[in-house]
């Protein structure tokens, strides 16, 4: 373990040596992050999940400068270069760019025009002019001696423009130069864009648009590369050019030289041909990096908030996937999501099938004795809306019915393992049994689709899309092993995000429980073929089973901890067979609470941060934290846009979050705008800070635009 890079980390995160010596063990031995968040906090000094994966990508970096630096120091040394200030320079460096930058007067480069006036042998000339020491005689005359037919050096012309080549590339390689360049870019220049076509477009904002680089939101970056990218909008980095070759010249140049012009034409050329178009180039990578970095990030956010959705428990659902021409596909779930019975109506056109489908509703809720209606809220949503609603208020006055946003559904519908769920199925028959299971349980239907397709975040499809899926994959397993998942229950696609857990090995879950039954222990789980000791060890804490032999596999305790737990438990009178027993377990409960454990860390040769959390779990078996979450709004009747008045007070929820805003559902066809100016009558710089994805908020109706459906919703009442 490179202590250099301990005692760094130490100092960028605040953290004291000690932790971050045991952390990178930890890593290093192929411990998860959840794992490690979850069950070695003593080792971590109660890292949070977060931190650790900060703690993980800057130790890749720092590994990464690491490695970068010693390739360097042996390419600058095969070439005989290396000097002990430049060894030191680079050992010193900080970040990849400071090498880069570094190494650049060194790099192997195709024929430039510097390399190709150094092979005509200029320069040692070049070199002279660079050293300035004569200040006597002409220029002309240093010049004479080179010129060469043979190498098309025929007049003092061409050799003098050989010579600026080399200074140029000289002057444009210096890692001074491109700091200066760099930091008066940065600081003082602009993005200028202006509009290629006259049409009207979705870039009309940016036809002729200016701003400082440091004050460009990252939704604008984002919107203006889409527009240069269809060729819609033209764009440019504008700096202060002449403060920055005046620094130049200053920084090369002395006063007594007799090369001073050739100097300055040189250095003029430098920042124009090389220096310029280097630093636009990074500034717009830098801006591209940074946008799409805070882009992924409101997206990870959107998606934690999603995937953290409550269930909807011991609930009987009708699963509508609505459509026109095509007829609505219904399905009909028990409280499990198993699959009861599927069939279509036709209320809309061109059948108009409307009592008959009305009928049918009443028959199949009826029938099956249903409690609520989940209704996809894509194409002809506010149409069976209405007809569900009607059933209610002629027939069925206890039933509710839910909006649920279908985005994916169709994604999944055609997916492996949708044909491999339902191979018998029509592909718009699983869109539906998709929607109903969404509302019974979110997480468990919601990780079976790529996150990319259910509709939060904004310009998804303009990021890197490696960096988004790896960012979107580290949610889906944090929010996956936070909850914890039925091993006996569990599908292969919510298995394979358990820590540990590959998707060869969630399949092997699978069968496994199919040929021999359900787990009955987590013990069980080494029986499965790729279940060694180091995987059970990272997944066993995260895989709950209700109602097996041994109690504590309900809870988020870890089989590594269960004799802590059961001494901790008969030092109180109890044991872990009370902790679902109804007559015992308030007693436990409070027995729990009063419980000091420092008392007891001695005693049980354990971490006060482990028995807190064993108490926590015992306190609560059992528990799912979505349960803290705001549920579903289940309604009864319908809300039209026509219906809407200005200043009506409603209640909604929060479908996507970007940085201009909210978009919430409030039960008409389109979603309202909740404008960042209207979240709150406190200043607000993020839009996450004060809501979140399917959170209930309370909104009033500020405008309503009935050609273009849009509404403009405020949460300051």
């Amino acid at each position: 373990m490179n202590f250099n890079i301990v005692k760094q980390l130490a100092t960028d995160l605040n953290l004291a040596i000690g932790q971050v010596k045991k952390t990178i063990k930890l890593l290093d031995e192929g411990n998860t992050i959840p794992f490690i968040a979850r069950y070695r906090k003593e080792a971590t000094g109660r890292l949070t999940e977060d931190k650790l994966r900060e703690l993980e990508e800057r130790l890749d970096y720092l590994r990464r400068l690491q490695a970068k630096k010693k390739k360097v120091i042996t390419a600058i040394t095969e070439q005989g270069k290396l000097t002990v200030q430049l060894k030191e320079e680079i050992n010193a460096a900080t970040s990849l760019q400071d090498v880069k930058d570094l190494y650049r007067p060194y790099k192997q480069r195709q024929k430039t025009r510097a390399a190709k006036a150094k092979e005509k042998g200029l320069e040692p000339l070049a070199d002279l002019f660079l050293a300035q020491d004569i200040t006597t005689g002409s220029v002309v005359e240093r010049c004479q001696e080179f010129i060469d037919p043979k190498q098309e050096l025929e007049d003092i012309a061409s050799i003098l423009q050989g010579v600026k080549d080399i200074i140029a590339q000289h002057v444009a390689d210096q890692p001074k130069s491109r700091k200066l360049a760099r930091e008066i870019t940065f600081d003082k220049g602009k993005l200028v864009v202006k509009g290629k076509v006259d049409e009207i477009t979705e870039y009309q904002t940016y036809y002729e648009f200016e701003e400082e680089i440091g004050k460009l939101a990252p939704y604008q970056i984002l919107a203006i590369n889409r527009g240069e990218h269809e060729d819609i909008l033209k764009v440019k980095v504008v700096t202060l050019k002449e403060q920055i070759i005046n620094n130049l010249k200053a920084e090369f140049i002395t006063d007594k030289s007799i090369f001073k012009e050739v100097l300055e034409e040189a250095i003029d050329d430098a920042y124009h041909r090389l220096l310029a178009p280097a630093i636009a180039r990074e500034v717009r990578s830098y801006l591209k990096e940074e946008a799409e970095e805070h882009a992924i990030d409101v997206f990870a956010k959107n998606l934690r908030n999603l995937l953290m959705q409550p269930p909807l428990i011991d609930k009987k659902v009708l699963a509508i996937d609505p459509a026109f021409r095509t007829g609505c596909k219904i399905a009909v779930l028990d409280k499990a999501g198993q699959l009861l019975k599927t069939t279509n109506i036709y209320p809309h056109e061109p059948q108009n099938k409307w009592q008959v489908a009305k009928e049918k509703l009443i028959d199949l809720i009826t029938a099956y004795n249903l409690d609520v209606v989940a209704i996809g809220n894509g194409t002809a949503c506010r149409e069976t809306e209405t007809l569900v609603s009607e059933v209610i208020a002629e027939s069925l006055p206890k039933l509710r019915y839910v909006i649920v946003n279908e985005d994916g559904a169709s994604v999944y519908s055609a997916s492996p393992l949708a044909r491999e769920e339902f191979p018998k199925l029509d592909v718009s028959l699983r869109g539906a049994i998709s929607i109903g299971r969404r509302l019974q349980d979110p997480l468990a239907e919601l990780v079976k689709i790529n996150p990319k397709h259910l509709g939060v975040g904004l310009y998804q499809h303009d990021l890197n899309q490696s960096n988004l899926e790896e960012a979107l994959e580290k949610v889906v397993e944090s929010v996956v092993n936070y909850v914890g998942v039925d091993l006996n229950t569990a599908s292969s696609a919510l298995l394979e995000h358990i820590a540990g857990i590959t998707s060869a090995v969630a399949d092997k879950i699978v069968s496994y429980r199919h040929d021999k039954g359900e787990f009955t222990t987590r013990q069980e789980l080494k029986n499965v073929y790729g279940i060694g000791p180091n995987r059970f060890t990272q997944a066993a804490g995260f895989l709950r089973i209700k109602a097996g032999d041994n109690p504590l596999d309900q809870t988020a305790i870890h089989p590594e901890s269960y004799q802590v737990a059961q001494k901790l438990l008969a030092k109180i009178g109890f044991n872990a067979s009370d902790l679902f027993n109804q007559e015992q377990r308030l007693e436990l409960r409070e027995k729990i609470k009063q419980v000091d454990l420092n008392d007891f860390v001695s005693q049980l040769e354990v971490g006060l941060a482990t028995l807190q959390d064993i108490k926590e779990a015992l306190l609560k078996p059992g528990r799912d934290p979505r349960e803290e979450v705001s549920q579903s709004i289940f309604k009864r009747s319908i809300l039209k846009l026509e219906d809407l008045e200005i200043g009506m007070i409603l209640t909604g929820k929060v479908s996507n979050v970007v940085d201009f805003g909210a978009f919430v559902d409030i039960g008409v066809k389109e979603d309202g705008l909740v404008h960042i100016s209207e979240l709150s009558s406190d200043f607000v710089k993020d839009p996450l800070e004060v809501v979140a994805v399917g959170q209930t908020v309370k909104v009033k109706v500020l405008e309503i635009n009935q050609v273009k459906g849009q509404i403009s919703l405020t949460m300051v009442l």
